[in-house]
């Protein structure tokens, strides 16, 4: 079952429990997915990895939001963001905990040699391809340079 199916079930059920959160958040993916159907070069279909680069967009998104809206204390606007980050999130692969993921990039930082954060960009560039889609590209640099400060 295709992302835009999952969707579409999802919408015909949040349509029916009148859930508003839901379907804010679903109509959202859904409209994400018709343009990078309709982008150029898509043929009308896109490929998984495709699909999962635009939730995490959408996702970031969200998360960025909200940052800002708590920041102002407009706890009204966060709410929804939460909502439908909740909802993104739902699609998303499972995400890696913080443990998984410094195992992962100190196994990256011995395949690549880094020895300092002057390596930044290699570790960086092999992480990235690596780990797209179970993690923030944002963690991952968090991680890359807490571990390379070391």
């Amino acid at each position: 079952m295709t992302l835009e199916e999952k969707v579409m079930d999802e919408l015909k059920n949040a349509m029916r429990a009148k859930d508003e959160a839901a379907l804010r958040s679903l109509r959202a993916i859904k409209a994400a997915i018709i343009i990078e159907k309709t982008s150029e070069g898509a043929n009308g279909a896109i490929s998984e990895a495709t699909e999962i680069k635009m939730l995490q967009k959408l996702a970031k998104q969200r998360r960025d939001s909200l940052e800002i809206f708590e920041k102002q204390n407009r706890e009204d606007l966060a709410v929804k963001e939460r909502e439908e980050l909740a909802i993104i999130e739902r699609f998303l692969p499972k995400q890696m905990s913080p443990d998984e993921l410094r195992t992962e990039v100190k196994a990256i930082i011995d395949q690549v040699g880094a020895k300092s954060p002057a390596d930044m960009g290699k570790v960086m560039g092999v992480a990235s391809k690596k780990l797209a889609g179970k993690i923030d590209g944002k963690a991952i640099s968090d991680m890359v340079k807490q571990l390379l400060a070391q």
